[in-house]
C-alpha cells in the first residue's frame, strides 16, 4: 500500500495584499487564524429536458454552472501585529487581494500544478470573543469580489 502525500498545517497559507497602492504586490499572512476554511462552489443551473418521442417519460436533467464563488472562514487567535490591517479592512469595506498557497504543492508539485490562488475578497465577518482565562479570540469570514487567478508552478 502507497501513502497519500499530504500537506502539512503550515503547508496551507492565508495572505492579504493589505496596501494594493503603495505596495502592490506585497502579501502578508493574517497572523493567528489556525483553523482556516476555503470553500469552492459551482453555483448550477438545473434544466427538465423532455423525451420527444416518449413525453410520458421522466424528463431528464441538465446541469450547467452558472458561476463559481470561493469563500473562507477562519477562526483563531487575535494577534496584535494583524490587528490595525484586519480593523482597517474591514471598516473601508475595501476589495483586496487574498492569496492562498499551497507550500506542499510549490515544493513538490510537477508543472502546470496550481500552486496559488489570488482571490479579490470582502472582510465580510471580523469577530473577537474573550473568555476568562484565555486569549481573545478570533473569526473571520471573506467572500469573494471578482474572478480567481490561479498561479501555476512552471
Amino acid at each position: 500500500m502507497a501513502e497519500a502525500t499530504t500537506a502539512e498545517f503550515h503547508e496551507l497559507v492565508l495572505e492579504v495584499e493589505f496596501d494594493p497602492v503603495g505596495d502592490a504586490g506585497s502579501y502578508t499572512r493574517v497572523c493567528g487564524i489556525t483553523d482556516l476554511n476555503i470553500n469552492r462552489t459551482n453555483n448550477t443551473d438545473t434544466a427538465e429536458v423532455p423525451d420527444c418521442a416518449d413525453e410520458s417519460k421522466p424528463h431528464h436533467i441538465k446541469r450547467s454552472v452558472r458561476s463559481q464563488d470561493v469563500t473562507i472562514s477562519g477562526t483563531g487567535v487575535w494577534a496584535l501585529s494583524s490587528h490595525q490591517d484586519m480593523m482597517d479592512w474591514f471598516a473601508t469595506g475595501k476589495t483586496l487581494n487574498v492569496r492562498v498557497t499551497n507550500a506542499k504543492v510549490t515544493a513538490s508539485g510537477a508543472s502546470g500544478d496550481t500552486e496559488t490562488e489570488t482571490i479579490p475578497m470582502i472582510l465580510s465577518t471580523l469577530n473577537n470573543a474573550r473568555t476568562k482565562g484565555q486569549v481573545v479570540s478570533a473569526e473571520i469570514s471573506l467572500e469573494q469580489n471578482g474572478s480567481v487567478t490561479r498561479g501555476e508552478i512552471a
